[in-house]
């Protein structure tokens, strides 16, 4: 089933960029997929196609990636900026009830708007985060975002990723770092360039990236969870998801063998998984 693409304005008047994916019917339920830091919501493509058979997707790009215009004022490159802005899609959208799932930023942002708003919100799926991020994995992310520099041909962008990441997707062929590189970047005068604002790296360097997140855990411990860790991930450890199964009643983990941060959600074990825990 095809795609279309949509615009929107947020509140405060920047044109943003979604992907929708009808599904099946036009009462069909509808997920929200929301990408990582750097990322955009070229990440879910592959998903959607597997999932739009039952359910209507919308694939936002965030505020300074994809196709969505770059803020203007870098300090609005926040979780809760951003939640702001999915809220407004949602309305636009006339989307009255939801499931979510995001992978690391995203997922942040998904309890964040469980936390606000939990009866719009039906299930959540967290992909690779939770209420305690490691330093290590912090330090790492830090490390390259907004560092990336241009690339000449797809061949050196999908290396350059591989250099990157290799240690997140040990099993991956060069076919797959070439797909990486098609979903996180974009051509410019024949440059190969990240496919995101540089200036997003403030945010990380300043600590507003990453608010105070038991609190918003805990506001939203009545919604039911479905997290999935990579084995190997630097950002979520196992004794942070010992924590929350102890603390969140309604969680649901899987571990992804493998994996670190984060896993691609087209892992066999993450689409048994989502099959099992999303209601169509």
């Amino acid at each position: 089933m095809d795609w279309v693409h949509r615009f929107f304005r947020s509140d405060d008047g920047l044109r943003l960029h979604v992907t929708e994916w009808p599904g099946p019917r036009a009462d069909a339920p509808v997920l929200l997929c929301l990408h990582g830091l750097t990322r955009n919501g070229r990440d879910f493509e592959r998903l959607a196609a597997h999932l739009s058979t039952r359910f209507r997707l919308l694939c936002p790009d965030q505020r300074g990636r994809g196709l969505s215009a770059h803020d203007p004022d870098p300090s609005r490159y926040r979780p809760d900026r951003y939640v702001a802005d999915m809220l407004t899609l949602l309305d636009q959208a006339e989307v009255a009830r939801c499931q979510v799932i995001g992978t690391s930023l995203g997922g942040m942002m998904g309890v964040m708007l469980a936390a606000l708003q939990p009866q719009r919100f039906q299930t959540l799926v967290l992909n690779d985060v939770g209420p305690v991020l490691e330093p290590t994995g912090l330090a790492r992310i830090a490390g390259y975002v907004g560092h990336q520099a241009a690339a000449t041909s797809l061949e050196e962008a999908a290396a350059r990723t591989a250099a990157v990441q290799a240690p997140v997707f040990p099993d991956f062929a060069p076919q797959d770092w070439q797909r990486m590189a098609l979903e996180t970047h974009r051509v410019e005068d024949g440059q190969w360039l990240p496919d995101y604002d540089p200036a997003i790296a403030q945010g990380l360097a300043s600590g507003s990236a990453v608010p105070p997140l038991w609190p918003l855990f805990e506001a939203a411990a009545a919604t039911p969870m479905l997290l999935l860790r990579g084995a190997e991930s630097d950002l979520l450890s196992a004794a942070t998801v010992a924590e929350m199964k102890a603390r969140l009643p309604k969680l649901q983990a899987v571990e992804m063998p493998r994996r670190g941060h984060a896993p691609t959600l087209m892992e066999a074990e993450a689409l048994a998984a989502l099959e099992g825990f999303l209601k169509g």
